[in-house]
């Protein structure tokens, strides 16, 4: 495992606030549930339930990524991103925005992940990469809404969010396969 926050260092360069995010599906540090794994390797690709509170007052929208920043690509990868969630929006149901799922809210965009599909991917680290963090962020956001091309890579989200970030909260899975 990589001893490397990608987060840590945009914390050096602009701070932002922290608040909280939960899930029903699994907690903070701790292993991922078995429908967040990957279809590969015996899951689901199920996004986990996620609830969030305390964010900044003048958020005004928000997006959602997961980053395995363990994965052996030099750059991580992203297995999410979710973009223009409204204010009122503080909770996404397991699944959500996967096809027969619970919907998104209207104007909420999915964009592809490192595999190329707009869902959700599990995980399924390589075998003999120890164990992988994978980092479910809310950004809370100065903006409503982010206008960016639907065929964007989540890393271009990534810099829009750092850009407009008013507060952060992280929640982190774990998945081993050795």
């Amino acid at each position: 495992m990589l001893d490397v926050d990608p987060y840590a260092a945009l914390q050096r360069l602009r701070s932002v606030d922290s608040f909280t995010v939960t899930s029903t599906d699994f907690d903070d540090g701790g292993p991922l549930a078995r429908p967040q794994w990957s279809h590969t390797v015996g899951g689901v690709d199920r996004s986990p339930q996620l609830s969030w509170s305390g964010f900044p007052e003048r958020t005004r929208g928000f997006a959602v990524t997961c980053l395995d920043p363990d994965a052996p690509s030099g750059s991580g990868w992203w297995h999410w991103a979710l973009l223009n969630l409204p204010l009122e929006t503080t909770s996404l149901d397991a699944g959500a925005g996967a096809p027969g799922g619970p919907p998104l809210p209207a104007g909420a965009m999915v964009l592809r992940n490192e595999d190329g599909e707009r869902a959700f991917g599990g995980a399924a680290p390589p075998r003999g990469t120890g164990e992988h963090r994978y980092q479910f962020v809310v950004h809370a956001l100065d903006v409503p809404s982010l206008e960016l091309d639907p065929d964007a890579a989540p890393a271009v989200l990534g810099i829009r969010c750092f850009m407009h970030a008013l507060g952060r909260g992280i929640l982190t899975g774990t998945v081993n396969r050795d």
